[in-house]
């Protein structure tokens, strides 16, 4: 990992302070113009004691060169490589609004992850990339501590990134924070929804609340709820039990333990990560043409921040479904005489897991998904 045009990192463990731009000798042009690269570099060293312990065996690299390196764990006889991209979006500025920036870099990671772990991968690497207008010390060591946080729960490795300071992209107080993963699955492993068929079963497993995806349309209603109801972030919402802001900020949830532990044992012939499009514009990604995914909503309990903004926001049953989660942040099919046994195996790594849906033969006019409300014609557990 390394700044932006800035030179390698020094020997010292600790950071550089920033001098005022007339006492800097090494490069005080550049500093007037907005970037200080004797601040810059001592983070490099900063960043080398944040990532150590995210570390597998396979890293073959230290923090500092112009790239990580890794190897491929023996274990796999043919491993096919997964990549994945993504980024934290809009949620960062209601971070930057309320200077807090560590859950923000557990998103990241999770956005990269749980796209991945979709298709059977197991996470190995990730890289970040955080941008900002000068490097504030301690904001880019609470979303990179994040970050951290985020792969160790994913147990894969911090490789590498990039720090960038240009205060002529992004405005003082603004931050960036992209992340890169690469994954690996056996060739003969991949999920790819091509053998779900008619009769399968869809398994919900519980989010943590709003994950990382339609934060323009949050921010939009909290900030007309702040004017019109007198609704403050740091308050206490009683329907959530803590404040409206750590409801928002909660992180999105990381999936790829329990979903590795229950591939060794079980067939999963697709899954499906509710993300940005919501329900309509993912589940139809992962099925085959003959079939169609039915969905009773009425099979799970939202968490409470969706139905405040549905109200706030007087937002319509079917928009809260293509722009948000609405409580399930990943979808497993599974062959309806295994789902119980994969529940129960996910419920023991403590997910809330609940049966949505079932897949059904369709017609070739007819919409890859449906919603059916109360059609299962149970209540979901309260766990």
């Amino acid at each position: 990992m390394s700044a932006k045009e800035s030179p390698k990192a020094s020997d010292s463990s600790e950071a550089v302070e920033a001098e005022p731009a007339a006492e800097n000798p090494s490069a005080p042009t550049y500093a007037r113009a907005g970037v200080d690269l004797d601040h810059d570099e001592g983070f490099v060293e900063d960043i080398a004691e944040i990532t150590r312990s995210t570390h597998r065996p396979e890293v073959l690299s230290s923090i500092g060169g112009f790239a990580g390196l890794f190897k491929a764990p023996e274990r796999y006889t043919h491993p096919v490589f997964v990549a994945c991209n993504d980024g934290v979006g809009t949620k960062l500025k209601l971070a930057s609004q309320l200077q807090r920036f560590d859950t923000v870099g557990i998103d990241c990671v999770a956005m990269i992850v749980n796209d991945m772990i979709v298709q059977g991968a197991e996470p190995l690497v990730f890289l970040d990339y955080l941008a900002m207008s000068s490097l504030d010390s301690e904001r880019a060591s609470q979303a990179l501590l994040g970050i951290a946080e985020g792969c160790r729960r994913a147990e894969c490795a911090l490789l590498g990134g990039e720090t960038a300071s240009m205060p002529d992209v992004y405005h003082e107080g603004d931050i960036e924070l992209v992340g890169f993963g690469v994954g690996v699955v056996e060739r003969d492993q991949v999920i790819d929804g091509s053998t779900i068929s008619h009769g399968d079963t869809l398994l919900g497993i519980a989010s943590s609340g709003i994950h990382s995806n339609g934060y323009t349309l949050v921010r939009r209603i909290i900030e007309t709820a702040t004017r019109d109801r007198g609704i403050d972030l740091r308050d206490e919402i009683e329907e959530l039990n803590t404040s409206l802001a750590s409801a928002l900020l909660t992180p999105t949830r990381i999936y790829v333990k329990p979903i590795l532990n229950v591939l060794r044992d079980f067939t999963v012939k697709g899954m499906i990560h509710v993300t940005g499009g919501g329900f309509p514009g993912n589940v139809p990604r992962v099925l085959p043409k003959a079939v169609r995914a039915r969905i009773d909503q009425d099979s799970w309990k939202r968490p409470a921040i969706f139905g405040l903004l549905q109200q706030w926001g007087e937002i319509s049953d079917d928009e809260m479904l293509r722009v948000f989660n609405c409580g399930i942040g990943m979808i497993l099919i599974v062959d309806p005489n295994l789902a119980e046994d994969i529940s129960e195996r996910l419920r023991g790594h403590g997910e809330r897991v609940y049966r949505i849906g079932a897949v059904e033969a369709k017609n070739p006019d007819e919409p890859a998904l449906c919603f059916d409300r109360g059609f299962l014609g149970e209540s979901p557990p309260e766990s």
